[in-house]
């Protein structure tokens, strides 16, 4: 264990650290916390954003003024003390960012290092969750923070890592991940394969995540009114009956979906509710609401109704056709 850690790089002090240096070091590689973004295993960021950022086309959201960030922030002191005493182990700050000796671009910027006397070295993660997230943690450490922890593991090569998260303001827990070296490789071939197209410049495929639609959005946010011919395109046509073939999938089940739901809206009539062996139903009328007649405003006040409208910015629709055969 001491001989894999003494050959992690020590690539750059993070005291006095400004927020330009630290991007600038970002844009290096791949830090613990894009680790599972770079494998498409995050649920909040997908890699083509991801890509976005290290190639330099967009600027990294600044979440150091979010409230969920500046709690953790203040809380992290507090909980690396809590854990230590709880523990019996000593922590330290390591106050720098960490660089593999051989996969160059997989950095780390450690929250804390474990002293243990009977394991050695290994790596203290302080997390906070709201009451909301709790069921992410019942059976253990969410993926994302999991390829966190690993990607940190496999760059200062300790061989165990602790996740202390406080749940909730009060519900404090404590994780070990033990050192897996099949599971630490293949997420380096996996961000390996991600870092290639940053260094060659190449976009990878979006995923189907929100994430990726808005990276999209971001990317090609508006056209040019120009059509492409893709009639011969041997990839356009199969991704073209793909998505025709999912569509209809798609409305097979909402149709399906659609007739079960009537069949048991029949049972209930005018009942409004029902309880099943395995769930609940309800079909209650929803509250009447007051809303404005523009039509009506319009006609009467149109001067009133311009004085209050504003414009706002159109987005692109993705539109399916078929061309209907002739019969």
């Amino acid at each position: 264990m001491a001989e894999r850690y003494a050959q992690a790089i020590r690539l750059a002090s993070t005291l006095k650290l400004s927020r330009d240096e630290w991007l600038r070091i970002r844009q290096l590689g791949i830090g613990s916390s894009d680790a599972a973004p770079s494998i498409g295993l995050s649920p909040y960021k997908c890699p083509l954003s991801l890509w976005l950022e290290k190639t330099g086309r967009k600027q990294p959201e600044d979440l150091s003024e979010k409230e969920p960030v500046i709690w953790g922030t203040i809380l992290e002191p507090i909980l690396a003390r809590v854990y230590a005493e709880r523990t019996g182990r000593k922590v330290r700050r390591v106050n720098a960012v960490l660089q593999h000796p051989k996969h160059r671009f997989m950095l780390a910027n450690l929250d804390r290092e474990v002293r243990c006397p009977e394991e050695g070295w290994g790596i203290l993660e302080i997390k906070t969750a709201s009451y909301h997230s709790a069921p992410q943690w019942e059976e253990g450490i969410p993926v994302a923070y999991q390829c966190q922890v690993l990607h940190q593991l496999a760059v200062t090569g300790h061989d165990w890592a602790d996740v202390a998260v406080l749940i909730g303001g009060q519900d404090f827990r404590i994780y070990q991940v033990n050192r897996d070296e099949n599971k630490i490789a293949d997420l380096i071939a996996r961000e390996t394969v991600f870092w290639q197209h940053v260094v060659l410049d190449t976009q990878p495929a979006p995923d189907g995540s929100d994430d990726a639609a808005s990276a999209l959005s971001w990317l090609f946010p508006r056209d040019d009114g120009q059509t492409i011919d893709l009639s011969e395109s041997i990839e356009g046509n199969r991704l073209f009956s793909a998505l025709l073939a999912e569509r209809q999938r798609k409305e097979d089940a909402e149709a399906k979906e659609a007739a079960i739901r009537q069949q048991i809206q029949n049972v209930l009539g005018h009942a409004s509710a029902a309880v099943f062996e395995s769930g609940r139903i309800t079909w209650k009328r929803a509250k009447d609401r007051i809303a404005p007649d523009v039509e009506r405003l319009s006609q009467d006040h149109p001067t009133l109704l311009a004085q209050y409208s504003k414009s706002i910015a159109g987005s692109r629709r993705f539109v399916i056709q078929t061309e209907r055969k002739a019969s």
